[in-house]
């Protein structure tokens, strides 16, 4: 997974609620809507949770051990999502909750590694993902500017680390989305990429990050908002993913075209500006001998005459012949 690539990540976590088959078609169906990466999350419950291990205000439905253990997959079932990826054309990731989950994804053959915020004070586990040497995305949702640091250190010497501006909050309301922080990750860590992980419900969150130098856009991804599970209710569906993940190639193509004015001026724009600007225009019929001042002037289209802005070169002058009214002037009219 090479970060010089804009990746547009579906984040598909555990919304798949255990069924194989959903998590293939939802490969499928993230490929179909723009997605160039899919994201999982391999849970495997005694090595990450307790049995009282509480669960999370916004899905409490079950408790979050047996969760995981009901929706996890074997290593055969990942071995078959990593080649339904592979065969849709696009990356393939994984979150590791525990030292096992990353042996695990080391047998599948990931292609680079997501660390959950909740995971980012753990470590243990980041140390055994940095051995691995690849790629790794580093999700800031919960964790303290020291912190981050302390994990970016594990993985700024090894190979390309993405710090991903996000807030733990589902959904994210619009004043706690917190764009401010991409700038800040880039003066503390001026090597890294830039990423945004975008727990919002809409599209503005991550089209203004892209504008604000994003690289690596991830959105919650499912196929219906009344799925089942922790996720599915704010989640994107793939039809509004599709248009989603058109908006943010269109806001990358702008970002990476910076325009010169003048040059855009001279070379792409002198036939609309002959339409729409103006010239210097009789106000009336004039004789030869006319001292001119601003009485004289009008300022009409087309512009392929006197620009009104050389007016300060004609008032005064004479001129050298009869001109009719709405006259367009040009440099010979004047003595």
């Amino acid at each position: 997974m090479n970060f010089h690539q804009k990746w547009i990540i579906a984040e598909i976590g555990s919304v798949h609620d255990g069924s194989l088959g959903n998590a293939q078609k939802l490969i499928q169906a993230a490929a179909e809507s723009g997605a160039n990466c899919v994201k999982f999350q391999t849970h495997i419950a005694h090595a990450e949770t307790l049995d009282d291990a509480p669960s999370p205000s916004y899905f409490s439905a079950e408790p979050r051990k047996q969760y995981f253990e009901r929706t996890s997959f074997t290593l055969e079932q990942w071995r078959t999502l990593s080649e339904t990826a592979k065969c849709e054309g696009i990356a393939f990731l994984s979150s590791p909750f525990s030292n096992e989950a990353v042996d695990l994804l080391e047998d599948v053959g990931v292609a680079a590694y997501k660390i959950p915020s909740g995971e980012v004070t753990n470590i243990p586990l980041l140390q055994r993902v940095a051995e691995t040497g690849k790629p790794v995305l580093l999700s800031s949702g919960m964790s303290t500017w020291a912190e981050i640091a302390r994990a970016a250190e594990l993985f700024l010497g090894g190979g390309q680390l993405c710090v991903m501006q996000c807030t733990s909050i589902y959904p994210c309301p619009a004043e706690l989305v917190g764009l401010n922080n991409l700038h800040e990750i880039r003066r503390r860590f001026p090597d890294v990429t830039l990423g945004y992980s975008d727990h919002t419900l809409g599209f503005a969150a991550g089209v203004a990050a892209v504008a604000l130098g994003a690289s690596v856009i991830e959105k919650h991804f499912t196929f219906s908002r009344l799925m089942y599970g922790s996720d599915a209710k704010n989640s994107m569906e793939p039809a509004e993913f599709k248009m989603f993940s058109s908006a943010l190639l269109e806001a990358w193509a702008i970002s990476s075209n910076p325009v010169d004015k003048d040059r855009l001026a001279v070379e792409k724009l002198a036939d609309i500006k002959r339409i729409f600007q103006k010239s210097i225009v009789s106000s009336r019929a004039l004789e030869t001998g006319t001292i001119l001042n601003q009485t004289h002037f009008d300022f009409k289209k087309p512009g392929d005459g006197i620009a009104p802005e050389c007016l300060k070169d004609i008032l005064g002058r004479r001129l050298r012949h009869n001109v009719n009214f709405d006259h367009k002037f040009s440099w010979d009219d004047f003595e």
